[in-house]
């Protein structure tokens, strides 16, 4: 599978209750690891045993090498597509509360860094964009296997990226409704609602699939998961899915991303995921 767009370097706290303005706390617990949507769907693939190649920006700062051997570490393939960079890379800023895994995230994403893309990305099974280097996107997508995309928020070149789509996995708030999309080109259009349902739609035909209720202690990065493990298991099929097959494609996603928030910290949930036959 190919992973196109950002990579962060996270700093992820765990605390009793969320700062408030004006206000300081004290974390329980710290660690620093790679993070971004691209980045965490990654780590996903390759914990669910496929082959992960990551388009990025990483660069050569120290920072960006330590998300680089945590990858590396998690059986991802980097394709750093600006290795000789000496800035420090984006860091993301994470507070995850305790009793129930709600998090908050401050980042500059990949605001203000400009790409040459190669023209030989490698070839894969499954393509998954985020929008966060649009070049990057547009090439990335610009491919004849199954594209999805990961629409937590709207971009700007989204008006672009959306005719090479074949699956639009968007938000609960991202503003283009299933009909806006379809009429945009693209074929599957699929919704997470947090932990309500996920609704499709595709071939004229929608519906909808619940995930299972868990006790959340740890929400960050969860939907990054879930996006990389729908992508894997689309890859998988082989094809752009239809709707005979999403229900259970999304059912996948949505276990995976429950043993995720099942567990506390950004990567303690990788050998359950490993463990299991999928």
């Amino acid at each position: 599978m190919l992973l196109a767009g950002l990579s962060t370097v996270d700093v992820v706290q765990r605390v009793v209750e969320l700062p408030v303005p004006g206000r300081k706390v004290q974390s329980n617990s710290v660690a620093l690891v790679a993070g971004g949507p691209a980045a965490n769907a990654a780590v996903a693939v390759a914990a669910l045993g496929g082959q992960a190649a990551l388009a990025t920006v990483l660069g050569a700062h120290p920072l960006a090498l330590l998300a680089l051997r945590d990858l590396e570490q998690h059986g991802v393939s980097v394709i750093d597509l600006m290795p000789d960079r000496v800035e420090p890379p984006t860091v993301s800023a994470v507070v995850v509360r305790e009793d129930d895994g709600e998090r908050t995230v401050v980042s500059r994403n990949a605001v203000g860094t400009t790409i040459t893309v190669p023209t030989d990305l490698p070839a894969a099974d499954a393509v998954l964009v985020d929008g966060h280097h649009p070049v990057l996107a547009l090439r990335a997508a610009n491919t004849a296997v199954p594209v999805v995309l990961d629409a937590g928020s709207y971009k700007p070149v989204h008006d672009e990226l959306l005719p090479l789509v074949d699956v639009c996995a968007c938000s609960a708030t991202y503003p283009l409704s299933a009909k806006d999309l379809r009429g945009r080109g693209v074929p599957v259009v699929i919704r997470t609602h947090g932990a309500g349902p996920v609704t499709w739609s595709c071939d004229g035909v929608s519906g909808e699939v619940w995930p299972e209720p868990v006790a959340a202690k740890d929400t960050s990065g969860a939907g990054d998961v879930w996006h990389g493990a729908l992508t894997w298991a689309i890859g998988r099929l082989g094809r752009v899915p239809g709707a005979a097959e999403l229900p259970a494609l999304i059912g996948l996603a949505n276990r995976v991303a429950a043993v995720k928030v099942r567990h506390e910290g950004p990567r303690a949930w990788v050998d359950e995921v490993r463990g299991e036959q999928w």
